[in-house]
């Protein structure tokens, strides 16, 4: 693209005519896969809570922006991305209610370093550190762990600002708290986030390979109270075979016999790839920061060449629920890199995937085929409806919103708490309107 004197696009690399709204919307960007260019005029990154209040009560539409790791248009809008990376950095420990307070486009990445170094830890990480606590909380994102909630599980409280420029204070406890902390960005701009915090604890890492299919579904609580972090990892290359499974053991409980094969060397989750950016392993004691995670802050995962889906189960289906997926085992593996097998303790969060029960979510890593990736979805999504799966509210998928009333018990009055939140819709866009929100 060409420009003249004024910075007044004029043309495209083909010679087009390109107008000016058209460069502002390039200028945009795309989100972290690059699966998603947005359509958005701009992007607005306010550096004050005024400024993001004023902001607000303007036309919009608008949606809140994070680190961009949605790998679907909850993020999008036709109007303003509304990132708050600009507004003040917070992070305050109360170490009395056991809390840290933090401004929302902080990264677990960054903000648990701090902690450990004042002697706390969150009970909880995402495979990557690399994506804000706002963002990570509002998707329903989680790590893995029997016993431990997804990351939105441990909000104590949080601030946001709605689209009348009102500043909302939540506490757990309150009545619209439960609704509010998964919130899909359609209540308003999350500015604080109160996380609870724990004294900091190690963990070890192991890896181990070559599981067999029917022993782990055969007792797959077993499998899955192995450590404190338990991940199953397969290419579907073999439906007879589990390729790795990922136990992270806290060093302050008592570990558990593995009856399984243990990896001789550092393991990457996908075969043939180096381990070098994966956390430590080989049950080398280190940080919970340094080890809860599969990949290393210093160091992007990806370059961006792959899709994501996750279906989340109730714990009481899971094994008939991954009977039904290996059933597929033949059709999954020309488009996945990987999948990964996690569980989640259960919350009262109205929207997450968690949501009154334990879960188990099974993740696609697809390869960057997206109109491939999309029609075989539908065919999955059948193949785990009588299970109740719950999608991940930031990847891939193709559900209908009629169906969402049914996953979802709270549905109907989230919905009700949107429509208090954001009377005028200003935060409304394709996605909430194709949940019926």
């Amino acid at each position: 693209m060409t420009t003249g004197s004024t910075g007044t696009a004029t043309t495209d690399s083909n010679g087009e005519h390109v107008t000016e709204e058209q460069v502002a919307m390039a200028s945009v960007g795309s989100n972290w896969a690059g699966n998603l260019a947005y359509g958005a005029r701009d992007v607005a990154a306010p550096s004050s809570v005024d400024e993001l209040a004023e902001l607000l009560q303007g036309a919009g539409p608008f949606r809140p922006l994070g680190t961009r790791h949605a790998f679907n248009e909850i993020a999008d809008t036709t109007g303003t991305l509304v990132s708050t990376a600009n507004l003040p950095e917070i992070v305050e420990i109360d170490a009395d209610r056991r809390t840290v307070r933090v401004s929302a486009a902080i990264r677990y990445g960054d903000l648990a370093p701090r902690l450990a170094s004042a002697g706390w830890a969150l009970a909880n990480l995402a495979s990557l550190p690399h994506i804000s606590v706002a963002g990570a909380v509002a998707t329903g994102t989680h790590g893995s762990g029997d016993k431990v909630g997804s990351l939105a599980s441990a909000v104590a409280g949080l601030e946001l600002i709605d689209t009348d420029g009102r500043r909302h204070e939540l506490r757990r406890g309150d009545p619209d708290f439960d609704g509010a902390v998964v919130s899909l960005g359609a209540l308003g701009v999350v500015t604080e986030v109160e996380l609870d915090i724990e004294p900091a604890f190690e963990v070890a890492q192991t890896v181990y390979e070559g599981l067999d299919w029917n022993e782990v579904l055969g007792d797959l609580d077993a499998v899955t109270s192995l450590g404190y972090s338990v991940s199953l990892f397969t290419s579907w290359r073999s439906a007879d075979r589990i390729d790795q499974l990922w136990v992270k053991h806290r060093t302050d409980h008592e570990e558990r016999d593995v009856p399984f094969v243990r990896a001789t060397r550092p393991r990457h989750p996908l075969e043939g790839i180096s381990a070098e950016h994966t956390t430590e392993q080989l049950g080398v004691a280190g940080a919970w920061f340094d080890r809860l995670p599969h990949f290393r802050l210093d160091f992007t995962p990806s370059n961006g060449e792959e899709l994501q889906s996750e279906y989340l189960v109730p714990r009481e289906h899971a094994a008939a629920a991954l009977e039904a997926v290996r059933g597929l085992a033949d059709r999954i593996a020309p488009l996945i890199h990987v999948t990964e097998i996690r569980t989640v303790a259960a919350d009262e969060l109205w929207l997450s995937s968690a949501y009154g029960t334990g879960a188990v979510g099974i993740h696609f890593t697809w390869r960057p085929v997206q109109p491939a990736v999309e029609a075989f979805l539908p065919t999955l999504e059948a193949a785990l409806e009588p299970f109740g799966a719950r999608p991940h509210w930031g990847k891939l998928f193709t559900m209908p919103g009629e169906r969402m009333p049914q996953l979802y018990p709270r549905w109907h009055d989230f919905a009700a708490l949107r429509g208090r939140f954001d009377p005028r819709g200003a935060l409304r866009n394709p996605f909430l309107e194709r949940l019926g929100l």
